[in-house]
């Protein structure tokens, strides 16, 4: 049996040491930084069709193949909430994967070109700036601006987005506090 403490660093003697897939901490995360996520995403008609039925959005540009080959785009468009959440999970792994303790809010969204079934959405963020809480020690307010691209390099989408952040050592507290 080992303790806590021991399972938590994995700095066990009788097995492996163990690495678990995190986020960045609050000073890990770096101003003007372009983090690229990866791999991309190849978004299909099966993702737009129940993304948008789930959400109860009875857009046609959506669901309606024909009536949107009349439209000016001439086919279905993929979901723009859709679009705005996988822009968002794609740079989970990478940022915020067990580092973050709320997302407080995103801005400035926009779609400035449309993303199609079968395209491919690469995603980007830069830190547009970040500081320690004035009223939540050991964690940070972190802004960043996402942007996702097409395959071809096109601009999809734009967001900014504020997350609540941990500090390394105020996490590994907390954590051995629950422990």
């Amino acid at each position: 049996m080992t303790s806590a403490d021991e399972v938590s660093t994995g700095s066990t003697t009788a097995g492996p040491r163990v690495v678990e897939q995190r986020g960045l901490y609050f000073e890990e995360l770096e101003e003007g930084v372009v983090y690229a996520h990866r791999p991309g995403r190849t978004v299909t008609e099966t993702d737009n069709v129940i993304f948008t039925t789930m959400t109860m959005n009875t857009q046609a540009l959506h669901l309606d193949a024909a009536w949107s080959a009349g439209q000016p785009f001439g086919q279905r468009l993929m979901n723009s909430m859709f679009t705005l959440a996988t822009v968002v999970g794609q740079s989970v792994p990478q940022l915020t994967q067990g580092t973050i303790i709320a997302q407080l809010g995103l801005t400035d969204v926009s779609f400035p070109h449309p993303l199609y079934h079968g395209d491919t959405l690469y995603t980007e963020t830069v830190i547009t700036g970040k500081r320690l809480s004035s009223s939540r020690p050991g964690q940070g307010i972190v802004t960043m601006q996402h942007t996702g691209r097409n395959q071809d390099g096109v601009v999809v989408a734009l967001a900014s987005r504020s997350c609540l952040m941990w500090t390394r050592e105020a996490h590994e507290a907390a954590e051995k506090r629950t422990i």
